[in-house]
């Protein structure tokens, strides 16, 4: 448990490092080509426009990491304030203070996030605005002062600290060894906050002092994954060996690494071919003398290329750099793929890699199997979940409204994936099971959605059965569908069982209150909690719209007494995998008794304007008329 808390601990930290920094990409990237295009040894060089790069890199890259801090903590004032103090370290130092605004921008967030904690409630009318930006430029103030009198020093102190450790490095020819960190370290969950959050700020340095940087090229270096999915196209099997080629054009061209994560996960000895290609790529680096004047975001060949000094020894190096890597993970892998079976499938491995990372992978879904075209004569429509009394029931409920509003006979029900009729003719599912769902009914039409309340997919899928249905009935599931339950869910929502203004620090602790508080009134036995949290780790219980729905396995459902649910307003949000959740909605359902007012809570859920209502909601009572005004 103690390894497991650690390893979340450091997820969330490395996801926070480089949730600063990817929304200013954009930045940096502007930086780096008015740097590459402009300086004196730049491809046209101009004196007047070269002395934009020195203000951008001091003061418009460290403002924006700060404000970007300050604002994840704390939203809009959490933002400015953490600009404030970041300035303090950017005018108390010489360098560029990425590392500082790191700090900063988030302290100065998390202290104004304190004080309107503090203040809430004790405001008299009136004076509102008056407080809120007093504090605001007092609180920035002082900690603009701090910042220059003491972490300004001590960040440039410890900067210094790092380019003196990587330039020994380089001199004693160890910086290739750096590899067998950042490798496996990528593959595994870090991936971004190893560049963003410790290389790009050193890089920035050395950039500004040498014109180049070595390091801004160790993480994103696109050949050792590159020669690990040419490795899977001769000589992997199945599914692998056919998405292979197609990966790695994305990887290669389009600078995302993380789709080839999962192919190493499947055979996890391919860790020494990313290492040892990744060593060779640098000490080809090193060799040459290669180097980038900006940071390469993707990890884009394209990217790097237009980041290379524009000299032809430097492209030499660097394109060396990436071959070299790419051929020495290629001979590894292969050697590894002839030599050993594979283990897991595709899908799985995919799986895996989302839970290493501790949020979802935007290519996850990249390795789904392919199929054809939506069925003719749809009559069955039927959306799954791990216990088909949550998510799926919440999911059938918005599309059967669709379905019933353009004119369809098209029974749409929901089931447990264990359950799922082998007549179904259409599946829906979350992303992470559907591999689950495609094992169970192979013949279905499958259909991976991320947002069960608000999901584009559903749309598109009227207007195909618009387009190819043809009116037959179908036979209606009647033990899954919420209209049946009209009568028997009268006070399942009791006002004792909404609770508003809540904090929490994790979702574990979410999903813990949700489930103590079912278990205080009564609907679930006291080992059902463990099974709600069980269930948030199998597959993620956000909803979408800021929305989550805790509740327990399909196994669990013995420890179910009788039907309940209990809803948690959490105005500041809560993170479920990387999803804000504003709304939670404990659920313990019994014999379906619970479908119908679920069904209205979906509908609800599925128009924003109703979260901002619940969300600001002052009472139980006007939370709850939200809820059955629909």
């Amino acid at each position: 448990m103690a390894q497991s808390n650690i390893k979340v601990a450091v997820q969330k930290f490395g996801n926070f490092l480089s949730s600063m920094v990817m929304p200013n990409i954009g930045a940096f990237i502007a930086w780096g080509l008015i740097t590459a295009l402009f300086i004196p040894t730049g491809f046209f060089p101009n004196e007047s426009l070269a002395k934009l790069v020195d203000p951008m890199v001091k003061y418009l890259l460290p403002l924006l990491i700060g404000y970007t801090g300050g604002k994840l903590v704390h939203d809009q004032r959490g933002g400015v304030v953490g600009a404030i103090a970041t300035m303090g370290v950017i005018v108390g130092s010489d360098i560029p203070m990425f590392l500082g605004a790191m700090i900063m921008g988030p302290l100065g967030g998390y202290i104004i996030k304190k004080f309107d904690q503090f203040i809430e409630g004790k405001v008299k009318t009136g004076f509102e605005m008056l407080i809120n930006n007093f504090s605001a430029g007092i609180l920035g103030g002082i900690l603009a002062i701090l910042a220059f009198l003491g972490v300004s020093p001590a960040v440039d102190g410890f900067t210094g600290a790092l380019v003196v450790g990587v330039d020994w490095m380089v001199a004693h020819g160890l910086l290739p060894l750096t590899s067998i960190l950042i490798e496996p370290a990528k593959i595994l969950f870090l991936n971004n906050a190893i560049n963003h959050g410790i290389l790009s700020p050193i890089g920035a340095e050395q950039i500004r002092t040498n014109g180049q940087s070595i390091l801004l090229l160790l993480e994103t270096n696109p050949g050792p994954g590159l020669g690990i999915l040419l490795a899977y196209c001769f000589f992997g099997k199945g599914t692998a060996k056919q998405s292979a080629p197609g990966a790695a054009i994305i990887h290669f061209i389009g600078g995302i690494h993380e789709i080839y994560f999962p192919y190493v996960l499947m055979r996890p000895l391919l860790i020494i071919a990313a290492i040892l290609g990744g060593m060779s790529g640098v000490f080809t680096f090193v060799l040459l003398g290669g180097g980038l004047q900006a940071v390469a975001s993707p990890g884009s060949i394209l990217a790097i290329l237009a980041a290379t000094p524009g000299n032809a020894g430097s492209y030499v190096a660097n394109i060396s750099g990436v071959l070299v890597a790419a051929v020495v993970s290629f001979i590894v892998g292969s050697l590894i793929l002839k030599t050993g079976k594979q283990t897991e499938d595709l899908d799985e491995a995919a799986r895996k890699m989302q839970e290493m990372k501790g949020k979802k992978s935007s290519v996850a879904g990249s390795f789904t199997k392919q199929q054809g075209d939506v069925p003719a004569s749809v009559q069955k429509i039927v959306f799954a979940c791990d216990a088909g009394m949550g998510s799926s029931a919440m999911g059938a409920s918005l599309l059967r409204k669709k379905v019933k509003q353009a004119d369809l006979n098209i029974s749409v029900t929901n089931t447990a994936i264990s359950n799922i009729p082998s007549d179904a003719q259409i599946v829906i599912t979350q992303e992470e099971l559907t591999p689950r769902a495609q094992n169970k009914v192979p013949d279905a039409y499958h259909i991976s959605v991320d947002n069960f309340l608000s999901s584009p997919e559903y749309d598109k899928l009227i207007d195909q059965l618009k387009n190819d249905h043809t009116t037959s009935k179908a036979e209606e599931e009647k033990n899954v569908s919420a209209e049946n339950y009209t009568d028997s869910n009268d006070g399942l929502l009791k006002e004792e069982n909404v609770f508003l203004n809540q904090h929490f620090s994790s979702k574990e602790e979410a999903i813990r209150f949700a489930g103590s508080v079912l278990v205080k009134g009564g609907y679930v036995e006291e080992n059902y909690v463990e099974a709600m949290i069980e269930r948030d780790n199998m597959t993620s219980t956000y909803m979408g719209n800021d929305v989550a729905i805790p509740h327990g396995t399909e196994e669990a459902k013995k420890n179910v007494l009788r039907s309940g649910f209990t809803v948690i307003q959490v105005p500041e949000g809560v993170d479920f995998y990387g999803e804000k959740v504003r709304l939670i909605f404990g659920i313990a359902g019994k014999d379906g008794t619970h479908l119908e007012i679920l069904s209205g809570i979906a509908i609800t859920c599925s128009d924003m304007n109703n979260i901002e209502k619940m969300v600001h909601a002052k009472s139980a009572k006007e939370l709850m008329a939200i809820i059955q005004s629909n």
